[in-house]
């Protein structure tokens, strides 16, 4: 039978080109290039995995505005077996409890699951809230920090090493379960071209809408999210000196620096 393993991804702005509405608090997606996180991306591989050694099928979920399609694209290029997106209106300023609760409901639809996998954290807010609430969305239990995992199908259940500052801790779960990936745990696979072309010859990503959810406004966009931004400083940028030193001589060269490095007051004479 294998494992019905199910995926979240999130489609987040290259951190280098963030900015933030100073009226609203959120993040400004327009116009600034996306990537699939890279933490979750350690999570799809986890999951490829464990369908490579115990069979099943890979289902990644995102919420996002419509242009993370690119990024279920980017996982199925990996192996992911299908993508499905919620994208609406309605989900847009959410924070980390009100985007949970979309995709509980998400997961909620798909229904047939034995295990969801998630990345440790983000790289465009590093909350690490996310597996958490959804496994309280659901009601099931939660590891964090995982590094492996087994499976023993005649149990259904699940033995997870878990790995803290000094030590490992090992638990078994029984399935259902939710459990996220210890970041930079394993190197993701590199994407198939075929993969990517079958994604879109086989209409292999759904978009889901509020409508074809059990949603409950009031639990998703900014009338869900309780965070609320009250203030934003903008710090100024950092004025950078940029000089060439051209000399052979590396000794030379040393002590050019040092003493520029003294000048600057980041070494003492």
């Amino acid at each position: 039978m294998g494992l019905e393993i199910i995926v979240g991804i999130k489609w987040v702005p290259n951190t280098t080109s963030v900015n933030i509405d100073p009226k609203t608090g959120t993040l400004i997606r327009e116009g600034i290039p996306s990537v699939v996180n890279p933490h979750d991306l350690t999570a799809v591989e986890m999951a490829l995995r464990l369908k490579d050694r115990y069979g099943g099928r890979v289902t990644a979920i995102s919420m996002a505005p419509p242009s993370a399609i690119a990024g279920l694209e980017h996982v199925i290029g990996m192996g992911v077996d299908r993508g499905i997106l919620a994208s609406d209106r309605v989900f847009a300023g959410a924070d980390t409890l009100a985007t949970s609760y979309v995709l509980a409901k998400v997961i909620e639809k798909i229904g047939d699951y034995d295990l969801i996998i998630m990345g440790h954290e983000t790289i465009d807010s590093s909350t690490a809230h996310i597996g958490a609430q959804v496994a309280s969305w659901l009601k099931l239990p939660y590891i964090y920090y995982a590094k492996e995992i087994d499976y023993n199908e005649k149990e259904k259940s699940i033995m997870v090493k878990r790995i803290l500052e000094n030590a490992f801790e090992i638990y078994k779960i029984k399935l259902p379960a939710v459990v996220s990936i210890a970041m930079h745990t394993y190197e993701p696979r590199r994407i198939k071209i075929s993969n990517k072309l079958r994604a879109k010859m086989e209409n292999l990503i759904q978009v889901w809408t509020s409508k074809d959810l059990d949603i409950d406004v009031n639990c998703a966009g900014l009338r869900g999210s309780p965070t609320v931004v009250s203030a934003i400083d903008f710090v100024p940028k950092v004025p950078r000196k940029n000089e060439i030193f051209n000399e052979k001589d590396p000794r030379k060269a040393a002590k050019w620096l040092i003493q520029k490095l003294i000048e600057e007051g980041l070494l003492d004479p």
